[in-house]
């Protein structure tokens, strides 16, 4: 398979494995349903309790991260989502002061999460000070560590700073996100017993292996919030473009989302929303079951995208002869590509080490993907694409 090296001509891709399942069961809170029509019928609004927090959130929230339209994040409060979650970083520090007026008027009715990448106690607490400043609040209802992947990225002196503003009332409760190594990591934070919530990355194209960490973590008490729902994302094709026949297969991205809800330890989930007909098209995973149709649909999209999405399993860690970081790599592509941010892709592309080191000085490559990407021709794409 061949790709193109445009910035213009994006591919398009994601990854499925075959899926099957039981439907979610809807519950009320409230009673909240938006009317609807014969041809558009009332849509309900499902929610769980997150761990235990006592908080109770609708099972589809907001990924604020690549949202430019405050309008949609308002839209989704006044219909009844209401978790939402931003990050210190995510639009070069300005996402969460957009956020922020979005929600100024529901505030006490939503549940607000932010994160922090930093590294130290002290540099996390001045991006917490920074984040409630911007986000036009008193307090946050979960602040993260952000990108932790392991027991050893997590600090003593992190959790203190979580437990500080916990006193200070800065925050209400302490959380951890991670992309990679959540079957060891959500173990260890159930063991530790200093977190409330953990952000995970899980989908449909993951090993089941997910699941057993996913219930263990859920088990403890922590509240579980998925992300990367939609395996790359890769729901807005143009005719013209590559995979454009191939890839546009109506209701892929929703099969997606209420495969991930239909798991009963997954209490929301944050699926990135840019615009009012991807927030339309979401609302209806809290009231659509996952059905024999869906499995079907995301079985078919695997056959055509297997090649090109890293579900970043973490089985080709340090495998590359180069040293080369291949899942944070290709999530770059992922950026680039799946959500149609090239800017996004490239910064996090020119934050990895080592990646001005290419691909095409190998005669063989040494990273070998159990789930079937090809790396090579992956990496090496992103290298072209980004230097």
């Amino acid at each position: 398979m061949k790709f193109s090296t445009s910035r213009r001509d994006f591919l398009s891709a994601g990854l499925v494995l075959p899926v099957a399942g039981m439907s979610a069961k809807i519950g009320l809170l409230d009673s909240q349903t938006l009317s609807g029509t014969k041809a558009n019928p009332p849509i309900k609004l499902e929610h769980r309790m997150l761990g235990r927090t006592g908080l109770k959130v609708t099972t589809v929230g907001f990924g604020c991260m690549i949202t430019s339209d405050p309008s949609v994040i308002t839209r989704a409060a006044d219909i009844g989502i209401n978790y939402f979650d931003t990050a210190r970083g995510y639009q070069q520090g300005n996402n969460e002061r957009m956020v922020g007026a979005a929600l100024k008027q529901k505030r006490k009715q939503i549940v607000l999460s932010t994160k922090s990448p930093a590294g130290d106690k002290e540099a996390l607490l001045k991006d917490l000070d920074t984040s409630l400043k911007e986000l036009g609040t008193d307090y946050v209802d979960i602040w993260y560590l952000h990108a932790k992947n392991a027991p050893g990225d997590v600090r003593d002196d992190m959790i203190e700073a979580q437990q500080l503003a916990k006193k200070q009332g800065k925050i209400r409760f302490a959380g951890v996100s991670t992309h990679t190594g959540q079957q060891e990591l959500l173990p260890w934070m159930a063991q530790k017993g200093a977190f409330d919530v953990a952000l995970v990355a899980y989908n449909f194209s993951m090993d089941r292996s997910m699941d057993q960490a996913i219930e263990t973590a859920a088990k403890s008490g922590i509240g579980i919030v998925a992300m990367k729902v939609m395996a790359g994302g890769f729901r807005r094709l143009h005719a013209g473009e590559p995979l454009h026949d191939k890839l546009s297969r109506d209701g892929a991205m929703l099969s997606a989302l209420k495969w991930t809800i239909k798991n009963q330890n997954i209490a929301t989930t944050i699926p990135s929303m840019t615009d009012m007909d991807q927030l339309d098209e979401n609302l209806k995973a809290m009231s659509a079951p996952f059905e024999t149709r869906d499995e079907k649909l995301l079985a078919s999209h695997h056959e055509f995208i297997r090649p090109l999405y890293c579900n970043m399993c973490g089985e080709c860690d340090g495998t590359c002869a180069k040293g080369l970081p291949v899942a944070e790599v290709l999530r770059s592509l992922m950026y680039a590509e799946g959500y149609r941010q090239f800017a996004l892709g490239r910064e996090h592309f020119l934050q990895l080490d080592r990646v001005s080191d290419r691909c095409s000085d190998c005669s063989e490559c040494t990273v070998q993907c159990p789930s079937g990407v090809h790396v090579a021709a992956r990496v090496q794409h992103a290298q072209e694409l980004f230097a």
